[in-house]
């Protein structure tokens, strides 16, 4: 094992010790792909740094040990972090830095410019599968499904972590929108997307903000009453809104079932609901439906069907992630949202969610 060999190893098996998780594959994707993502430089920056975020000052005095004064780790901190690859932000004025996962944070980065040798080694990476195993087990997920606004009711007694519009009004930072890397990604590998030819669907609130706009300089800022309009379009496209799992989320993906990897990937699983957090599911009611198909065509998990007859649709509770979408093109109003019994509250922050995982792991 030459040198360069050795320090990607080294990349994985300290990405592999943070939150998610990065595993060792036998194929050698792991590092293949590691390789297509990160410089050298940024691979023995990356090493320096936690899951949790820490000042300059607490990252040099690790990057002081294999020679690097402060100047040089600040720059190849910035350069890496204006990859995405890294996670950013100022805190009172103050740089700091972690790790991301890779999956949610550099992939949706290293991809927005996505080549056909990163693609590649992508789906290699994931067809190997004990990294969708990883995002799978970690007890509580990163993402969660959250119910669009016509599916939903004052009888349902929605929280403010529940209410996509409520979440955008009350955001404190800007907004920003950018392009989503599942449907740019499909459509260079010659995959469009089959829901909608929007690409611009996504978006990143208050200090997730900062973080794109500073380092990444992609996307763009958008009003509150823009970044509501853009909402309901993806509505209208049947996508499904998936947030942080968080309180105050910092992202809030726009998902179809044709291009979205998370939703691929809960498509393949026998019982993939277990591995999501939503707070409602579906329910047909057998009295009012008329077997028109329209829930069928609209659910992006492959959740309702209609029966072998074609006389009534049924819905998969193992499968059905409770996002409404069914719901509101039903010309019958014959299904309907329901509340679980038990309503599973976010943590506060996208930090305290990482926090949870790593004590979980």
């Amino acid at each position: 094992m030459d040198s360069e060999d050795k320090l990607y190893r080294d990349l994985q098996i300290h990405l592999d010790r943070q939150t998610i998780g990065f595993p060792e594959t036998k194929s050698g994707s792991d590092i293949d792909l590691l390789r297509q993502i990160f410089r050298p430089e940024d691979a023995e920056m990356t090493m320096m740094l936690t899951y949790r975020y820490e000042s300059l000052e607490q990252i040099h005095e690790r990057a002081n040990k294999i020679g690097k004064s402060l100047q040089e780790t600040e720059r190849l901190l910035d350069e890496t972090a204006a990859k995405g690859i890294i996670g950013f932000r100022k805190k009172d004025g103050e740089k700091q830095f972690r790790t991301i996962p890779y999956i949610v944070g550099m992939a949706e980065a290293a991809l927005q410019s996505p080549t056909p040798e990163l693609i590649s080694a992508h789906a290699r990476f994931m067809e190997d599968g004990l990294f969708p195993r990883a995002f799978l087990n970690t007890r509580i997920p990163q993402i969660r499904t959250i119910p669009v606004r016509k599916s939903i009711t004052p009888k349902h007694h929605v929280g403010r972590y529940d209410d996509i519009r409520e979440l955008i009004k009350t955001t404190d930072g800007p907004i920003t929108v950018f392009e989503c890397v599942c449907r740019k990604g499909a459509e260079v590998s010659g995959n469009p997307c089959k829901r909608t030819s929007r690409k611009e669907t996504c978006m990143a609130l208050g200090e997730m903000f900062r973080n794109v706009a500073e380092k990444r300089h992609i996307g763009r800022q958008v009003s509150k009453e823009e970044a509501l309009e853009i909402l309901q379009q993806n509505e209208d496209d049947a996508l499904v809104l998936q947030p942080v799992n968080a309180q105050a989320p910092d992202f809030i993906c726009s998902c179809c079932g044709c291009c979205c990897g998370a939703l691929q990937l809960h498509k393949a699983i026998p019982d993939p609901v277990s591995h999501w957090v939503t707070n409602y599911y579906a329910e047909v009611n057998s009295e009012l439906c008329m077997a028109c198909g329209s829930c069928e065509e609209r659910c992006q998990t492959g959740a309702v069907k209609l029966d072998q007859e074609n006389t009534i649709a049924a819905v998969d509770l193992r499968r059905c992630l409770g996002c409404g979408l069914c719901v509101v093109d039903c010309p019958e109003n014959a299904i309907a949202l329901r509340k679980k019994e038990i309503e599973t509250i976010p943590p506060r922050t996208g930090e305290e969610m990482m926090e949870v995982i790593m004590i979980n792991k």
